[in-house]
């Protein structure tokens, strides 16, 4: 095929992991178990927080959002993965494959945001709690979920647009589980100078700056704490901050692995398994780690479980 009519490909080939054979089933099993575990983990927490009004507060109200997100994830990519383990490989179409980046990346920097958000959350909760209600009214909360929602999604555009002017003379083989970004880039053609630099230039305004706010409010968080005479009150902050910090050291070591560093350095292999601790592991980790280190979230969650018991014996005994 000459280098003319693969300069824009009617499909891509995406691989997978068809190059181990012999771990086809173990990771199918273990790819499927993580999505069932995160999509009924991430759908609990939406339920217990919706069907309690006493977690209707900012931080549960992001925290939703949180879940719904990682729900949107796994739901993306997830079948995809999966249909890999019977097939040798998934044709996409160039324009599918660039809907799936759309929203990929538009999703990566939704977490971001509302990740930060929450931790400004924790910043006022813990640092102006006379004024807490106040600062994060209901209004103000719609704004901040919506306005993460809104820059994220459209902060995929130009990325999509850089990605769709490329040409790829070479291989329309992605040696990936999705068409992520960095691949599409290894496999191109064209000059990518403008693709990374956009790459670069998102992270630093959006990622670094996201983070270097959430050091902040943390800062201040512990300074706050540090002031805190009782051990209980001082256990009681932690509890609330702990669950989220974990989260977000996951999330931004992953991304920050797999993205801000020079396009010859990627390597395949590398990339699938950084992929998966920020596609597979963090959705799964976000409802396991609320789960163990939020007190109120294990009482608000066991008395969810109790009447969700309660309603199936009700609904047998009538049958």
């Amino acid at each position: 095929m000459n280098k003319e009519n693969l300069s824009s490909p009617e499909y891509f080939l995406i691989v997978g992991f068809s190059g181990i054979p012999q771990l086809q089933i173990p990771l199918f099993v273990a790819f499927l178990i993580v999505y069932l575990l995160t999509l009924v983990g991430n759908l609990l927490i939406l339920t217990t927080t919706y069907s309690n009004s006493h977690r209707h507060t900012p931080m549960y109200f992001f925290l939703t959002h949180l879940s719904f997100l990682y729900i949107c994830y796994v739901t993306v990519l997830f079948p995809q993965l999966l249909a890999h383990f019977f097939l040798d490989g998934i044709k996409v179409s160039f324009t599918e494959c660039l809907l799936q980046l759309f929203f990929f990346l538009g999703m990566v920097t939704v977490e971001v945001l509302i990740l930060t958000v929450m931790a400004y959350d924790r910043y006022v909760a813990i640092c102006n709690p006379l004024h807490y209600t106040t600062i994060m009214s209901k209004a103000v909360c719609m704004w901040l979920a919506a306005g993460s929602w809104g820059v994220g999604l459209i902060n995929a555009v130009p990325h999509i647009v850089f990605v769709s002017k490329l040409s790829f003379c070479n291989s329309h083989i992605i040696d990936h589980f999705f068409c992520d970004l960095t691949a599409l880039l290894k496999i191109s053609c064209s000059g990518t100078f403008n693709n990374e630099a956009l790459i670069y230039i998102s992270g630093v305004v959006i990622g670094i700056t996201s983070f270097i706010l959430i050091i902040i409010s943390y800062s201040k968080v512990a300074a706050s704490i540090m002031k805190i005479k009782s051990k209980s009150g001082k256990d009681k902050a932690l509890s609330t901050c702990a669950s989220h910090l974990t989260v977000v050291v996951l999330f931004f070591a992953s991304l920050c692995s797999m993205y801000m560093r020079p396009t010859s350095t990627y390597s395949t292999t590398d990339n699938k398994i950084m992929s998966l601790s920020y596609v597979a592991v963090t959705p799964l980790c976000n409802p396991i780690i609320y789960c163990l280190k939020n007190t109120e979230f294990k009482k608000a969650l066991r008395k969810a479980s109790l009447i969700m018991i309660l309603q199936i014996r009700c609904i047998i005994s009538k049958c």
